[in-house]
């Protein structure tokens, strides 16, 4: 497009590949992956940063041009979460032989799927579906992956293992956010990210994943957790 005489402007949510790149004109924000308007429900917002990014056409300098928006998203500063708690109680799995982390994960599962099918019928979508298998299939995978040191026969004959991580990766996310929201009240982006990160053992096993799969010789893997598997703002669960 450029090539054309088009000007173009992009959002960059992983400011490394973004300068790895050097695309035309592009706008670091420092917001959580799959949300490069930042909050939710925050039009104002979302607004400052669309034309913080069309205003890069207008700048003479370059290309190449990667600007920074200078703010966090509202209530980024730190919460007090006594004000909100998951609305789905997550009861523990009965007994069997299934390793631990992994029935915890699929008794979670199943007691948020009836609030993930409300949130998909009231909203009329649901963004999970990335790794096209079911989110029971996608945490055996990721458990699998664990156990193997980053390494798992691929499932998938359409997607590289690599983009299956990363499917199943933002799947499970997605899955768990949005039963999350189905109920009245209302959330801000960093307390569901907390909950999930901090109090669910999905959230335990992506974090489990990520110092395994720096090391995993698939480079597609490698790649998905040196910069999507877990977001800036959680990274502090790491150390």
């Amino acid at each position: 497009m450029e090539d054309e005489g088009v000007a173009t402007a992009g959002i960059s949510l992983v400011r490394d590949n973004t300068e790895r790149l050097r695309p035309p004109r592009f706008l670091w924000v420092p917001f959580e992956l799959g949300r490069p308007f930042g909050a939710p429900d925050e039009p104002a917002f979302q607004i400052r940063v669309l034309r913080a990014t069309l205003a890069l056409l207008e700048r003479q300098d370059g290309p190449p041009i990667l600007d920074d928006f200078p703010d966090e998203v509202p209530g980024a500063a730190p919460m007090d979460m006594t004000g909100w708690t998951c609305p789905v109680p997550l009861s523990a799995p009965a007994a069997s032989d299934m390793p631990a982390l992994l029935a915890e994960i699929l008794a979670e599962i199943s007691n948020l799927a009836p609030w993930q099918n409300l949130a998909k019928e009231t909203r009329g979508r649901t963004g999970v579906g990335a790794a096209r298998m079911e989110i029971d299939a996608s945490a055996r995978f990721l458990h699998t992956l664990l156990l193997g040191g980053g390494a798992a026969d691929n499932p998938s004959v359409e997607l590289s293992l690599g983009q299956v991580f990363r499917g199943t990766s933002e799947d499970m996310k997605t899955f768990y956010m949005e039963a999350a929201t189905a109920q009245p009240g209302r959330a801000g982006s960093h307390e569901l990210a907390d909950w999930f990160w901090g109090g669910t053992a999905a959230g335990r096993l992506l974090l489990a994943l990520h110092p395994v799969c720096l090391d995993a010789a698939d480079a597609g893997i490698k790649r998905v957790a040196v910069g999507q598997l877990v977001p800036r703002q959680q990274m502090h669960r790491l150390e």
